[in-house]
């Protein structure tokens, strides 16, 4: 005796199915989105996740460097010997004393965190067919 079995696949599997592939897209365009970068101070900056480490971790060591005294205008917080920078997408070089520093390590938190919440927002709110466009992004 042989038995045969058969999967019934319900409409509201289809569309569970359909919602758990729309939430694997907006996470994407979430991930294409900050990987693409951010803008700080009118320039544009990477933000790729060895980026991501790296402005971490400068800004960490300006609040660091600030709460040891480090003043504006002042260049040389992190190395004596040579003044702080940063190299922009464009490859213009951004010279930061430590509050900028700080201001731009905000600035790369608040990126991430607007675009982790539009994403979570979309898909609490059930995700739209266009979730890719702009107008849904932060």
């Amino acid at each position: 005796m042989s038995i045969n079995w058969t999967q019934v696949v319900t409409p509201a599997d289809k569309a569970a199915e359909a919602d758990a592939a729309r939430h694997v897209g907006v996470n994407a365009e979430r991930d294409r989105r900050l990987r693409a970068g951010f803008t700080f101070g009118g320039v544009r900056f990477d933000f790729d996740a060895v980026s991501q480490a790296r402005v971490t971790g400068a800004a960490t060591l300006a609040g660091f460097a600030m709460a040891s005294g480090a003043q504006p205008g002042n260049f040389f917080w992190a190395n004596p010997s040579q003044g702080f920078a940063w190299i922009a997408q464009d490859n213009s070089v951004v010279p930061m004393d430590a509050q900028t520093c700080f201001a731009f390590g905000q600035a790369a938190a608040a990126h991430e965190s607007a675009h982790v919440f539009a994403a979570f927002a979309m898909k609490a709110a059930g995700v739209p067919d266009d979730y890719a466009d702009d107008k849904h992004w932060p």
